[in-house]
């Protein structure tokens, strides 16, 4: 079994990280690359910076914060929002990224996703999926950060998006986004049954058991998680010591740890 990796999610507006409720109630957290470094050095495996509204904005995701980022952390990050082109992939890799995220513009461009693989190869190209359950009990696709309804299934659209060359799948539960409730354990479960790629859990974390669930009943490869651990109410070490000692393999915890402080993300 391979390694759970633990992932804070930054979503950034106008270069802040910020969090809000079900894609909404946005509040401001921090700066993108002073947060990304205390996560780099507080055990974090990877990261996922949004620009999250790149897409509904129609414009192109800030290099700007992405440049800086890359100057303060040591671990793999993603970056996504606003990308629509092989030209967005070629400068967010450039700019120092080690993935790129597409949402919106692989359900308007489905070939983007073949062409990105195809030039700069699988590993480097993550299909996020924002889902909604819906009244059939099945779950819908959204857009344009969760704000727009589209007739695709989510189940489907991720076999659709691996065939086509997608590397990696993040599915973001739109119901569970922000409420601490614990992630969507029925989709993840039919999505990681149905492709063959890293799946990683987004959308519903509020506790220690919450991950513990995502890692053992709905077998991802990754879980992000964004308020819990920008708001000091779980740290990554404490995390990954719960989940070893529960029996779930976890990447090395025996690194440098910067300095608690997770004082300065409470609001």
């Amino acid at each position: 079994m391979l390694a759970k990796r633990i992932i804070p999610c930054l979503d950034v507006r106008n270069g802040r990280v910020v969090k809000g409720k079900n894609f909404k109630d946005i509040q401001d957290v921090d700066d993108p690359a002073r947060l990304g470094k205390f996560y780099s050095e507080s055990g974090a495996d990877e990261l996922v910076f949004y620009d999250i509204t790149a897409s509904n904005e129609e414009r192109k995701t800030s290099l700007e914060f992405v440049k800086k980022v890359a100057q303060e952390i040591n671990i793999p990050f993603s970056v996504g929002g606003g990308v629509s082109s092989l030209d967005d992939f070629k400068y967010i890799l450039r700019s120092g990224a080690d993935k790129v995220s597409i949402n919106s513009s692989a359900v308007k461009n489905p070939k983007l996703i073949k062409e990105a693989s195809e030039r700069f190869g699988n590993q480097c190209v993550v299909l996020s999926i924002d889902a909604k359950k819906n009244d059939l009990g099945s779950w819908s696709v959204y857009v344009k950060g969760g704000r727009e309804k589209t007739d695709l299934d989510a189940i489907e659209w991720a076999k659709k998006g691996v065939e086509l060359g997608a590397g990696e799948i993040v599915v973001n539960s739109i119901d569970e986004d922000g409420m601490k409730n614990g992630y969507d354990i029925e989709l993840l479960k039919k999505i990681t049954d149905a492709v063959r790629v890293p799946v990683i859990a987004s959308g519903g974390a509020g506790t220690y058991e919450h991950f513990l669930e995502a890692a053992k009943y709905a077998n991802v490869d990754g879980i992000l998680a964004a308020s819990v651990f920008h708001f000091g109410e779980i740290k990554i070490v404490d995390l990954k010591k719960y989940l070893k000692n529960n029996g779930i393999e976890i990447r090395t915890i025996e690194r440098t740890i910067a300095k608690d402080k997770s004082e300065n993300y409470k609001k």
